[in-house]
């Protein structure tokens, strides 16, 4: 009889890790089999223009009648806005994790914590005409030189848009340091303030860094927003009054069917993609070492 028990016991044990097993390959299957398709259609891409031109040409006029495939100006305009929602959802999303974490009472933290993770749920395309009609028109009285599109507008309101990932993350991660770090800052006869920004946030920077990672991957990555709000313009250019597309912009712009399949043009959308893919590989790996520096000097 227990010979029986443990027998189903290491079966459905047996069963439910290797269903374990096969959900975790089919996640690295379909991540290879996405990196594998962007080379591929990539490297017909780069058949037809040298990678030079590409990485290092100023302009990107792919649909015109003399293409030029310079990738700078979207790597611009996709930087640009990034930064701007960055410059805005960095320091909001630490200070409301502060206030989550060391300040507010738990009742008051689980009303507020999921109303703010309310604003990860509104569509982006309303993100977007919120951008475009209600934000720009409030911008350009104070900024007349701000023109109808531009990145400015569209970027504050990513920033809005990544506060939620941003402090939720965080919070969860001070949440977790132990108390008695806390207590042990309070001996020494810090303030409330002085331990929260000098003790717990170093503690949890582990966590905070995914935060910042995952507010910068959604940044990047951002479509509808940067589409209807930016302007669809590849301009190089730092100045955020001024229109611009990025990376995410133009590949809605060719999907939507006008671009024959096969063609030069209709490859530029993987090169783009294989950029962006790149771009939020790199900041990753950006993100994984600071954490590790830190690490070693806490």
């Amino acid at each position: 009889m227990k010979k029986n028990i443990f027998s189903k016991r290491y079966l459905k044990e047996t069963f439910i890790e290797g269903g374990l097993l096969m959900a975790a390959l089919f996640s690295v299957f379909i991540t290879i089999s996405i990196v594998i398709i962007l080379a591929y259609e990539s490297y017909g891409f780069f058949k037809a223009v040298p990678l030079k031109d590409f990485l290092t040409g100023t302009q990107w006029t792919p649909l015109f009648a003399e293409p030029r495939f310079g990738i700078l100006p979207l790597v611009a305009g996709t930087l640009l806005t990034t930064l701007i929602a960055l410059i805005v959802a960095l320091p909001l999303g630490m200070l409301v994790a502060v206030y989550l974490s060391e300040y507010a009472p738990h009742k008051l933290r689980e009303i507020i914590k999921p109303v703010l993770e309310l604003l990860a749920a509104v569509p982006t395309v309303v993100y977007g005409y919120f951008a475009l009609s209600f934000l720009t028109p409030i911008l350009q009285k104070f900024l007349p030189d701000l023109s109808g599109f531009n990145a400015l507008s569209p970027g504050i309101i990513m920033g809005i848009m990544i506060i939620p990932y941003v402090s939720s993350v965080s919070e969860d991660a001070m949440i977790a340091v132990p108390m008695h770090i806390r207590e042990g800052s309070y001996a020494m006869g810090a303030t409330k303030l002085q331990t929260a920004f000098k003790v717990v946030i170093p503690s949890a920077f582990s966590g905070i860094a995914a935060a910042f990672i995952i507010g910068i991957s959604r940044a990047i990555g951002e479509t509808m927003v940067v589409s209807i709000a930016a302007g669809g313009m590849p301009n190089l250019t730092i100045n955020p009054l001024e229109a611009v597309q990025t990376l995410t912009a133009y590949i809605v712009q060719v999907s939507l069917g006008d671009v024959p399949h096969g063609t030069v043009e209709y490859k530029t959308i993987f090169a783009a993609g294989m950029t962006l893919f790149l771009m939020t590989l790199g900041f990753n790996l950006l993100g994984f070492w600071l954490r590790k520096r830190i690490r070693e000097v806490y």
